[in-house]
């Protein structure tokens, strides 16, 4: 094949710009499988075996074999009760994107709305009634992520403190904080966790009994599709989503536009906080009933590779939480199945993020291809040397031509 004819065939897979917000990404993951395949090969291990491993563990495909009352339905509403969570921390990531800024203070966010969440349960178990109380958590932890996220966008704005440092700073400081309260007022002394709340304040309706199976229901996935349309719509379709994005691409120009860059710095980080303190509340109070002292969530770390992944693209982050949510939930099983190591779903995470951080290298490059294909095309269309002389020659001959009639 030429150098032109493999050129029209890249650009053709890959589409145009907006195609390729979709074959980037899905480049990008192939790319990670390969490399995730040819180190399990190094370890001796069938990287075949092991992706069907971590499918298994999701309950996407059937395992061999099943304990009493298990099943693939109940491994998979596992699998939803984790995909949840990480959907709403990958949408918190996104929605600071877009506004030039990178919240990478997700698990501590998570962190503060879930212990809210759970000291309101633990206290307020009689005087709050039994329908108030999961909009209640919600609320508080919407509320409490929200206010971080909030203070970091402020903290941005008045003293042009970076975020990344602010962000990581209030992760430590709520980190042990929490664990302070945790161990001195909330403590289960056996679990050495936070008290288990009751089944009526928790986002997961459990051990339900149907089709000769038991299982959990999770109540946040409910929330996935109205968050992710929502965030849709707020960057898409209102004027607070222009701002952001306007001042996400050139501050400067936002700013000569009469846009107010402070204030959508300070919204974009508290619309992102509110989003990740939804997360803690479906993560603390929906998949655990409890909260570990003086632990980060590593779901606040994974939604970055979501989000980008997903081209910080709301609908995108979907499928892209999706694909993550299988490596981290399905690592257990892959382990105990084809005794390969837990880290190694770490490393493929690792390997997601990496090659979908070169996305952004590869539309370049695919930018560069077309502006040479678009060279070369009007170079065919372009009149050949002894067109360009032959025309002038015409041309005065035709007006010889007419003097001499004159």
């Amino acid at each position: 094949m030429s150098k032109g004819g493999f050129r029209r065939a890249v650009l053709k897979i890959f589409g145009g710009e907006r195609r390729q917000s979709i074959t980037v990404p899905i480049f990008a993951v192939l790319l990670s499988l390969v490399a995730a395949s040819i180190l399990l090969l190094a370890l001796g291990k069938n990287p075949i075996t092991a992706f069907l491993g971590m499918l298994r563990g999701c309950g996407i495909v059937p395992k061999a074999n099943y304990a009493a009352k298990a099943g693939m339905l109940t491994d998979f509403m596992s699998f939803l009760g984790w995909l949840a969570p990480m959907t709403f921390a990958a949408l918190a990531v996104a929605v600071a994107f877009k506004t030039g800024l990178f919240n990478i203070g997700i698990s501590g966010q998570m962190l503060l709305g879930g212990f809210f969440a759970t000291v309101v349960a633990l206290e307020c178990t009689e005087s709050v009634p039994t329908p108030l109380r999961l909009v209640l958590v919600i609320a508080i932890g919407i509320a409490s992520g929200a206010a971080v996220g909030g203070l970091i966008g402020f903290l941005k704005y008045k003293f042009n403190i970076n975020e990344v440092v602010s962000s990581i700073m209030l992760n430590y400081i709520i980190q042990y904080v929490t664990k302070f309260f945790i161990q001195m007022y909330y403590v289960d002394p056996v679990s050495r966790q936070s008290r288990y709340i009751d089944a009526s304040w928790r986002l997961t309706v459990t051990d339900v009994e149907a089709f000769g199976l038991k299982f959990d229901i999770p109540l946040a996935v409910i929330l996935v599709i109205p968050a992710i349309l929502i965030v849709r719509m707020i960057l898409d379709r209102t004027k607070l989503g222009y701002e952001m994005k306007t001042v996400g691409l050139t501050r400067s120009a936002a700013r000569y536009a009469g846009m107010n860059v402070g204030k959508n710095m300070v919204l974009s980080m508290l619309i992102s906080g509110a989003l990740a303190g939804l997360a803690g509340v479906s993560y603390y109070l929906g998949y655990y009933s409890s909260i570990q002292p003086g632990v980060l969530a590593s779901m606040g770390f994974d939604s970055i590779a979501v989000s980008l992944l997903g081209n910080s693209n709301p609908a995108g982050i979907f499928f892209s939480s999706f694909l993550i949510t299988i490596v981290s939930k399905g690592a257990t099983y892959m382990s105990s199945s084809a005794s390969i190591p837990q880290e190694i779903a770490q490393v493929i995470t690792g390997l997601i993020l990496l090659f979908s951080a070169c996305g952004v290298v590869m539309r370049s490059m695919l930018a560069r291809l077309g502006e040479r294909e678009r060279e070369y095309q009007k170079s065919l269309a372009a009149p050949t040397e002894t067109e360009r002389t032959d025309k002038p020659t015409d041309t005065v001959d035709a007006t010889d031509a007419k003097g001499g009639d004159r």
